[in-house]
């Protein structure tokens, strides 16, 4: 009885001796024999346990922990523990509970990091009542305990109860150790909490760990505050990749992609390897700022991670907003792999880069690939329809998207729809296809049909579509403007400043148009009328020289792109010095010849500056590619991709 007795429970150090002895050679044959001589023995029982637990023999330890039951045996905790390891979907739900009774019965008294086991597994399963019911009945918690519950209530988006456990752990002594800081933080919706928090773990001592300080750049910088995420970074004592990542990925996701670059330049400065996420955030800024170039020189660091979808996928889109297809589609037959976001970031540029056709071209051999379109993939192909003016292949993808692929309309694919129609000037069905969406249409929705009435001169229409956005948005500008040169186009002078004159009385500003170039990685910004760059005055040269070449080609100013009420000479003069033809003729002194001249603008480029465009690249034998507000504009040989189609 008494040699019974000693084998129930046996201590963990006993248990794990006794599993290790299961993978002797020199054992396995004496083991194997007493097995066979009493297997109902305690010790016996406990054995066979512990070898299916190591083994991950889930079904046949469980029916080995079933005899332990019958017979009042315990085994030690670290075989428990590895069993508990075994249950890791949600299928094991009633295995782990099993467990779950059977560590619990008896009497018998688990130690903590068995029950902090026991927790993170009902974690996994999504049961987090399961697991606050078993921590509050936890005899003793340590910070693993606590760690565990907060990261559970932060990743299931329960801030408040997150806080409050960090709180509650503080009240009973238990010191927060850096993983517990690193998972509260995430939870923070309130600067003021962010700040407190800031505090202690400076009190902890903990501010100099990487987990904690790049937790509180991410935070820092999901709030918007990036000098405070840097100034965090900049108390380094040491520096960390880890902690790199996080301020260069702060900054780019935050579109302020000039200090995400000179951040990713000071690390390389410092001896710091770049990786998978840190080239894939200094894509991200050479996207937002195109910056094709410094692109370029990543794509080579790409290389040493050609397998890496991922990345790959961030140099497509950056290749492609960037405007060079040659590049984005070079990458794209280099992959090995390929998903649904690599073909659609290809579709949405080819159709964002006026190749229309190419972009249905490819969704239909993504289809033939066996690759499912997600909902992001038919904004891009019914977007692709809608400015080239296919108006019945447009109604087929949107009738079909339900149909073929599951894929329910939302308001985005609706706005290509009013977008194409707009477009085509079917502005009847335009509102017909309006009221009748299954969605509420927001402004964009509405702001898409005013463009249209621009365009086709519709006045009662526009008015009544800038009215239902100046409902859901008063403040927007863009209706203002659209409305405003409605009526300049048909000489109504009087209505126009009446808008204006609201404008002001509400305090609406208009976006000034503005238009930048890259020339020896410098970028130079230009407005209308701009006297301020230092070359001024070149440029000025230059653009009477290019204006005076096209009129003999034919070149006529549009003065219907100038809306206000002035003299024709004073419109010719307005039109003269619109910010992208600064950017052309500054483009046309600086750069190489044989490289193409390449311009951003924050505004959709007018009429006037797209002739402008096509004469000089035709005169001046010059590839010129804008990318406006909407879409990209590749000028060669006297044409545009759009095709004069935008």
């Amino acid at each position: 009885m008494k040699t019974l007795l000693k084998t129930i429970p046996q201590p963990s150090f006993l248990s794990f001796a006794s599993s290790s002895l299961l993978y002797s050679p020199s054992s396995s044959l004496h083991l194997q024999a007493q097995t066979i001589q009493n297997p109902s023995s305690p010790s016996n029982l406990v054995e066979n346990f512990t070898r299916l637990c190591y083994q991950r023999d889930l079904t046949n330890a469980i029916s080995a922990m079933n005899s332990l039951q019958s017979h009042h045996v315990h085994a030690g905790s670290l075989a428990y523990s590895e069993l508990i390891k075994c249950c890791v979907d949600r299928r094991a739900i009633n295995h782990g509970k099993m467990v779950h009774l059977h560590i619990f019965s008896n009497g018998y008294v688990p130690e903590t990091f068995l029950i902090n086991h026991l927790l993170n597994m009902y974690i996994k399963f999504g049961l987090l009542d399961e697991a606050r019911k078993l921590f509050d009945e936890m005899p003793e918690r340590n910070v693993v305990s606590w760690t565990t519950m907060i990261s559970a209530y932060t990743n299931g988006n329960r801030s408040e109860e997150a806080l409050k456990f960090l709180i509650l752990m503080q009240r009973e002594g238990v010191r927060a150790n850096m993983f517990t800081f690193s998972s509260v933080l995430r939870s923070c919706d309130r600067l003021r909490t962010i700040r407190q928090l800031h505090c202690s773990i400076i009190k902890c001592g903990l501010e100099s760990d990487v987990f904690v300080r790049s937790a509180l750049i991410d935070i820092y910088a999901k709030w918007g505050e990036l000098d405070n995420g840097l100034r965090v970074f900049d108390e380094m004592v040491t520096g960390d990749l880890i902690v790199w990542n996080s301020i260069i990925g702060s900054f780019a996701q935050n579109s302020d992609s000039d200090r995400a670059l000179h951040l990713f330049k000071r690390m390389k400065r410092a001896g710091f390897s770049s990786n998978q996420g840190t080239l894939t955030s200094v894509l991200r800024a050479c996207t937002v700022s195109v910056q094709l170039d410094l692109g370029r020189q990543v794509h080579g660091h790409v290389l040493k991670f050609e397998s890496d979808l991922i990345l790959n996928n961030a140099l497509l889109d950056m290749y492609c907003k960037c405007g060079n297809l040659e590049g984005a589609n070079s990458a794209f037959m280099r992959m090995s792999e390929r998903d649904v976001i690599s073909w659609t970031t290809m579709i949405a540029g080819f159709a964002q880069n006026g190749h229309s056709q190419e972009a249905l071209r490819l969704f239909g051999l993504m289809k033939d690939f066996g690759i499912r379109p997600n909902h992001i993939t038919m904004v891009g192909v019914l977007f692709a329809c809608s400015h080239a003016g296919l108006v019945e292949d447009g109604w087929y993808y949107f009738q079909s998207m339900k149909k073929l692929y599951g894929i329910v309309p939302q308001r985005e694919h609706c706005g290509c729809m009013v977008d194409l129609l707009g477009r085509a000037g079917k502005l009847d069905e335009a509102i017909k296809f309006i009221h009748e969406m299954e969605c509420a249409p927001d402004a964009v929705t509405w702001k898409t049909l005013l463009g249209a009435c621009r365009v086709y001169h519709n006045m009662d229409l526009a008015a009544y579509a800038a009215e239902q956005v100046l409902q859901l948005e008063p403040h927007d500008e863009g209706a203002y403007i659209l409305l405003s040169n409605i009526y300049a186009n048909s000489r109504r002078w009087e209505d126009a400043e009446e808008v204006r004159k609201t404008m002001r009385e509400r305090g609406v500003r208009k976006e000034p148009g503005c238009s930048w170039i890259e020339v020896d990685r410098q970028i130079h910004a230009f407005v209308r009328g701009d006297k301020s760059h230092p070359h001024a005055d070149k440029i000025s040269k230059e653009l009477n020289r290019l204006i005076q070449r096209i009129t003999e080609a034919g070149y006529v100013p549009d003065t219907n792109f100038v809306l206000q009420d002035i003299e024709r000479e004073q419109k010719e003069d307005s039109l003269r010095y619109h910010s992208e033809k600064l950017a052309i003729a500054f483009g046309l002194i600086h750069s190489i010849k044989e490289k193409p001249i390449r311009i951003m603008k924050n505004l959709r480029i007018c009429g006037d500056c797209h002739t402008f465009a096509k004469l000089v690249a035709k005169t001046e034998n010059r590839n010129i590619i804008i990318r406006d507000a909407i879409r990209f504009h590749h000028f060669k040989d006297g044409a545009c991709s759009c095709a004069d189609y935008w």
